[in-house]
């Protein structure tokens, strides 16, 4: 098992690769490090000097641990009870996909997917397993990318020129997982808007859906700011739950200087024994192709319609918070602030609901206060709040 182990670090420790998915899954376009070459910043660290403004969230990392067995059974759970209705989910993404694009796209200008590093590479390998189905209703040459985005400080340039250099004549649709409060679409937008001339040469590789419109998929749009997406509700997300074992092995990505190359990450060779990667995605491709419901081509939309914007900046006002990025909805991004920041209170729609079970055993095991607000918070089953620090921390 040790060899096993140190062949499949070898692989992945280079500048391209597929983190712990196949070659045919994904291109990874990090710059992947070694884990000892990263300082472990603990939590309550990273959040002073986070919140302090000394230090971008972007420039350190708290390594993972493996997920307790706990975490690792209510995962389990969460896949066998959403494998249907992802799988659906995909299918309709891929159908939609196919419809949009199939009368401009072949072998030589495939459609290039760039999954939103982390969230979005499992919904990405799924829609290009999908879409390589060759005996399927809804195969279209396709390709995908893994490219990272870092709030603040916007998608990785390098990679996406790369990827044009790769690509000048296709179109290029960007995938997430779900959306929160929309501040990624919102990083998205604002780090495309040099290509929003219509003279400029890469216009058609982005705004092919008309200008100023933003292609972003994603399996679950809350926040109502996607192109495209397969619903608009804060469901249990399987892939939601777990961070890097179910992203490939890669952590969260780290800010590199344009000059100096792609935005850094490192691969957790030692989390290999826990990864359900390749498991996640071939349950799911599984169920996918065993389906018989209809298939349904999913609304697209021109512009964001912000439809919890209200609900934040009320939330906000009534838990005195002024910077917004305190504010962590949906089940997904409430689950992964908890293992990741310094929460406060987590606030539920419902106290039990069987999507939130893992959210609020990892509330009893660390103390954090849990609020029941009914619909007050809905289209939002849970948000997570950080704790505020003092400046002076």
């Amino acid at each position: 098992m040790t060899s096993i182990h140190s062949n499949i670090k070898t692989a992945y420790l280079s500048q391209y690769g597929s983190g712990s998915y196949l070659a045919s899954d994904v291109t990874v376009l990090l710059n992947i490090v070694d884990k000892n070459a990263v300082a472990d910043v603990p939590v309550s660290q990273k959040e002073a000097l986070i919140q302090s403004g000394q230090r971008h969230y972007s420039d350190m990392l708290t390594l993972e641990d493996a997920p307790s067995a706990m975490h690792e059974q209510l995962y389990i759970e969460a896949l066998e009870q959403g494998k249907v209705r992802a799988a659906t989910d995909i299918t309709n993404l891929a159908y939609t996909l196919q419809q949009v694009f199939q009368p401009n796209v072949n072998n030589e200008r495939p459609l290039i997917l760039v999954s939103l590093v982390r969230a979005g590479l499992p919904i990405g390998v799924l829609l290009q397993r999908a879409l390589a189905t060759a005996d399927s209703s809804y195969s279209l040459p396709s390709v995908h990318y893994g490219v990272s985005i870092i709030r603040d400080r916007g998608l990785d340039p390098v990679a996406l020129k790369m990827i044009l250099n790769n690509h000048p004549h296709s179109p290029i649709v960007f995938v997430d997982g779900w959306t929160g409060k929309g501040a990624i679409y919102q990083e998205l937008a604002h780090s495309l808007k040099a290509f929003a001339d219509p003279n400029h040469p890469n216009f058609a590789n982005i705004f092919h859906q008309g200008q100023d419109v933003i292609p972003l998929l994603t399996l679950a749009d809350p926040a109502g700011v996607a192109w495209l997406a397969a619903s608009i509700d804060d469901w249990l997300i399987p892939s939601g739950l777990l961070n890097s074992t179910v992203s490939g092995l890669i952590s969260r990505s780290l800010y590199t200087e344009p000059e100096l190359g792609l935005h850094r990450s490192v691969f957790y060779d030692n989390l290999i024994s826990a990864d359900h990667s390749l498991a996640f995605i071939d349950c799911i491709d599984a169920t996918r192709r065993i389906l018989n419901t209809p298939l349904k081509c999913l609304p697209t939309h021109k512009q964001p319609r912000y439809q919890t914007a209200d609900l934040v900046d009320k939330l906000a006002a009534e838990y005195n918070i002024s910077n917004r990025n305190r504010i962590k909805p949906t089940i997904a991004e409430a689950t992964r602030a908890i293992l990741r920041r310094d929460p406060e209170r987590i606030l539920l729609a419902s106290a039990e609901h069987p999507d939130t079970i893992l959210l609020r055993h990892l509330c009893t095991q660390r103390h954090i206060a849990i609020s029941v607000l009914g619909d007050k918070i809905l289209p939002y089953q849970a948000i997570t709040l950080i704790k505020q620090r003092a400046t002076d921390d």
